[in-house]
């Protein structure tokens, strides 16, 4: 018999014969009325016949999800120990939290909009049939597709800025600030490195006194897949960690999940400081549908687990406290079944996405409704410059000077703006780009993290949702990778799994690339944007002279705040400084800061010369290499322009191949690896729109060294001229 038809008899039969626990303590005394145990009772015995029906519909081939929440639906206590608008980061086994929410609100129809997301229908009113998820946007539920605790950093941060809320709201909050942010994660899930960050970011917030309403619930069935969890580990880890206040209760018993998530949630709103409810429970059918938990775990614990059917414990409670009769409770349980049939019959008919396009449509956020901002006010800017910043704007500059002017405007210009990232308030940054800005605008806005990247991304995430534009900073493109996820698994993704109901709107500056003199290798040299170049949606900019840094931060900032857009800001390190281009002492690179509101938008490229012999494609470094061999190549009679490309992503085939236009060869510079590097997209474009002739030069596929051979592997200005004077001869 397979374990969803065995629980399903069992339930029926214990009921019947009175073969039920006796429970512990009365729900009146901790504040529950026969009406709440009804209405849990219901949401869990929803969410089990929705399992049910999630494997009856798979094998039908209607179907296509049947990871469920059977053993978990204690949960549903949990719901209601806090408010519709707490903000709610769901375990994928929550059902039951997210149905007796509904619950609460006039109107819903959870099983119905439940099925429709089994059976992947466009009518979905949550993924609009992209992906089985959790998720409600009237529910204050923002959807989540992690398994590995991934949703816990954004949750952290969502807790940040509703703790900041209170005395610098936001253009539009998403939650009031007075909310509770509730995160649910597995047992199994707590020894990823994404739970324990999360974990300890929260706590090094509140050791230090910030404020960060957060309730972590971990959800311990005692076994991950196949994995068993150490008998006490989740206890232990959980009640050792600073700065975090620990609850625990027994998942199996509704009244006593209640009432311990409810002194723990009454505790964070109150007191603002992150708690952990560590919630016991079974689990039940296994992992998922093709999961056969026979084949790893003995009979005598899946056995077990199954006499300690959450559900059988709530119908023990409703017939020892007198609120139904056991044929009462059978009838809510068959009527319910009876129910689901129905809508899935009908739900399975409903229409399903067709066609790429209708997919791709919630890749990308509805533009948001604010007011254009005018440009910083020109008394607040004069007084907050100072007399030498002024003159420094009407002066060429090199980009770091400019960029950190820059960001002075926008942050002045956007009161929403938010800074975080490692050493960039009192230090400055590694490179002095934010010096002086957490003087200027707080510590509240220039914010000094932690050493710890996912939770930089996981701050700005949950930042973004309640209505902030964060402007996180990477100390390193090498650090990204630590991180990596919270970009392409959580910040990109929103969108698209919530039908553009949710976005992340963030600018993320990135020092990074190559052609530092013999400092740091490949940890401060990374020279390859693949991470970046494939997540779906992602805007990437790479700037390569002071003024259109300036100019491009800015289009970055309205396409956050205007469009919802994750944008990403990749700044050439090596050109921070630079200051001659052919010679020294020249100033050839040093640039005049544009004027207020001036902007660069992608596909706005950057032409240089107007020579038709060779056209040079490229960006960042390779834009101040191939300038200079520019110069050389007029003194050899090629006559050559240099198109930077200024955005990488998206990039604007119209536009790349208006600016080649005319010029009899096209030579492509990229100073990323050969492998995974822009310039693989460029000769695609080039072959496809009728440039089969064109030639590239990239860097080796290799890691770069520090010391005299730090741009061994790297372009070069003479390797330019060397192809340009082969492929023109």
């Amino acid at each position: 018999m397979d374990p969803a038809t065995r629980v399903h008899e069992g339930f029926l039969r214990r009921v019947a014969e009175g073969d039920l626990p006796v429970p512990k303590g009365r729900a009146a005394d901790a504040g529950l009325a026969a009406a709440d145990l009804l209405a849990l009772f219901r949401a869990q015995v929803t969410s089990r016949q929705l399992d049910r029906m999630a494997r009856v519909l798979q094998s039908k081939g209607q179907g296509f999800y049947t990871i469920g929440s059977s053993g978990h639906e204690g949960n549903a206590a949990i719901a209601h120990a806090l408010r519709v608008s707490d903000p709610a980061f769901l375990h994928y086994r929550d059902a039951a939290f997210q149905i007796a929410r509904a619950g609460q609100v006039p109107g819903q129809t959870p099983l119905w909009d439940m099925l429709l997301s089994f059976t992947a229908s466009s009518d979905d009113p949550t993924s609009g049939g992209r992906h089985k998820v959790l998720g409600s946007k009237t529910l204050n539920i923002p959807p989540q597709t992690s398994t590995i605790a991934s949703h816990l950093p954004k949750a952290m941060g969502a807790a940040f800025a509703i703790g900041m809320s209170r005395r610098m709201p936001p253009e539009q909050a998403e939650w009031p600030a007075d909310s509770v942010v509730m995160a649910s994660f597995g047992d199994a899930s707590l020894n990823h490195s994404t739970a324990q960050g999360a974990l300890n970011a929260a706590g090094w917030t509140a050791y230090r006194g910030t404020p960060l309403p957060l309730l972590f619930v971990c959800e311990d069935n005692g076994i991950g897949i196949s994995v068993k969890t150490p008998e006490g580990w989740v206890a232990d880890s959980l009640k050792s960690r600073a700065g975090l206040e620990y609850f625990a209760c027994d998942g199996l018993d509704i009244v006593d999940t209640f009432r311990a998530a409810k002194k723990a949630a009454d505790r964070v709103r109150r007191r603002r400081r992150p708690a952990v409810l560590h919630m016991g429970c079974v689990r039940l059918y296994g992992h998922a549908g093709a999961d056969v938990e026979a084949g790893y775990r003995p009979r005598d614990e899946i056995a077990q687990a199954e006499a300690n059917d959450p559900l059988i414990h709530t119908a023990a409670r409703l017939i020892a406290e007198g609120v139904a009769d056991a044929q009462g409770v059978l009838d809510i349980y068959t009527g319910i079944w009876a129910e689901t049939e129905a809508l899935a019959e009908k739900a399975a008919s409903r229409p399903k996405l067709a066609d790429a396009g209708q997919v791709m449509a919630a890749l990308l956020p509805p533009k948001r409704d604010l007011p254009r901002l005018n440009g910083p006010d020109p008394q607040a800017r004069a007084a907050m410059f100072g007399a030498a910043d002024l003159r420094a704007l009407d002066e060429p500059q090199p980009m770091n000077k400019l960029l950190n002017l820059g960001l002075a405007d926008l942050m002045l210009e956007t009161p929403g703006l938010v800074m975080a990232g490692e050493d960039i308030g009192k230090k400055g940054g590694v490179y002095g780009i934010t010096k002086g800005l957490q003087a200027r605008f707080g510590p509240g806005r220039v914010i000094d993290s932690l050493l710890d990247e996912q939770s930089i991304l996981g701050l700005s995430i949950g930042m973004a949702q309640q209505g902030y534009i964060p402007m996180p900073e990477i100390q390193f493109l090498a650090y990204l990778h630590n991180a990596e996820d919270q970009l392409r698994g959580e910040a990109a993704t929103l969108p698209f799994f919530s039908n553009g109901q949710y976005a992340n709107p963030m600018v993320v500056r990135i020092a990074g690339l190559g052609y530092q003199r013999g400092f740091g290798g490949h940890f401060h040299n990374d020279n390859s944007l693949a991470v970046l170049r494939d997540i779906p949606g992602l805007v990437i900019g790479c700037p390569s002279t002071g003024a259109d840094a300036v100019a491009m931060h800015r289009a970055a900032l309205r396409m956050a705040r205007e469009e919802g857009r994750v944008v990403v800001m990749v700044e050439p390190i090596a050109l921070y400084p630079m200051r001659d281009l052919l010679e020294e002492g020249d100033g050839g690179w040093l640039t005049r800061y544009p004027d207020p509101g001036a902007g660069i938008a992608p596909g706005d490229l950057g032409v240089h010369g107007d020579g038709t012999d060779l056209a040079i494609v490229t960006y960042g470094n390779g834009h101040y290499l191939s300038r200079q061999a520019q110069a050389r190549l007029a003194d050899r009679g090629i006559a050559a322009r240099v198109i930077d490309l200024r955005w990488l992503a998206p990039l604007d085939p119209g536009a790349v191949m208006a600016a080649v236009q005319g010029c009899d060869r096209v030579l492509i510079v990229d100073e990323c690896r050969r492998t995974g590097s822009q310039s693989e997209a460029l000769m695609t474009l080039m072959a496809e729109h009728g440039r089969p002739d064109a030639r590239r030069i990239a860097a080796e596929d290799c890691f770069i060294a520090t010391g005299p051979a730090y741009a061994a592997t790297l372009p070069s200005a003479e390797g330019i001229v060397a192809a340009a004077r082969e492929i023109c001869a």
